[in-house]
């Protein structure tokens, strides 16, 4: 019997006794799909090693892309807000995207962000199979449409199953819910502030399930 064919090029750069350090220097030459092409680096995940909350989004903005680091931006400073508010430590928490690198299109002069396509998502989901095999979480929590679907299946709907746990082989608990940066989009300041308390409602059911 031959050997199986990888979904993803990735696939073949995964260590194969895979640390943090070392699934993140592995991921740094990964070229299983084009966007390192435009991206400035692989921004990997960040976060202990045994974090038993997981957090999953879609892949990393503007400052994320040039820092290297994930959930630094507006939307990371803004989800680290929330997260205290909820009662939840920042640093005991991993975070990570489904994508690796940065898909943007120029507008002027700034770089906007794209949505991933299905295989870009395909290519790099290695990657994430790899952290939540590693990190084992006891919580992983998907942020936004495209990180949900990615998990959990291209049906899954965030406005019909946000803040609910969800069966998945995955973790003990699955929840997926908004990304921070759709809160920032939001039209005004009283649709802000009304997203911003639902989605720390949210994290507090988190808190809530992760003493027992």
């Amino acid at each position: 019997m031959g050997k199986r064919k990888p979904d993803s090029p990735a696939e073949e750069l995964i260590p194969e006794k895979p640390t943090l350090p070392l699934l993140r220097a592995a991921a740094a030459d990964c070229r299983a799909c084009d966007l390192w092409k435009r991206g400035t680096q692989t921004v990997f995940g960040e976060g202990p090693r045994r974090a038993q909350l997981l957090f999953i989004g879609e892949q990393p903005g503007n400052e994320e892309d040039l820092t290297g680091r994930p959930f630094v931006g507006p939307a990371g400073r803004l989800f680290d807000d929330a997260l205290a508010e909820a009662g939840i430590d920042r640093s005991r928490v991993y975070v990570t995207n489904v994508v690796k690198h940065f898909k943007w299109e120029p507008r002027g002069k700034r770089r906007i962000h794209k949505k991933p396509n299905a295989h870009e998502i395909a290519a790099c989901r290695p990657w994430l199979r790899a952290e939540i095999a590693l990190i084992k979480p006891k919580v992983i929590v998907v942020l936004g449409a495209t990180a949900a679907q990615a998990l959990l299946g291209p049906q899954f709907r965030v406005t019909k199953q946000r803040g609910r746990f969800i069966e998945s082989e995955y973790a003990s608990y699955v929840m997926a819910t908004v990304h921070p940066s759709s809160i920032l989009r939001a039209p005004d300041e009283e649709t802000r502030r009304e997203e911003r308390r639902r989605f720390i409602d949210d994290l507090k059911k988190l808190a809530r399930v992760m003493g027992k």
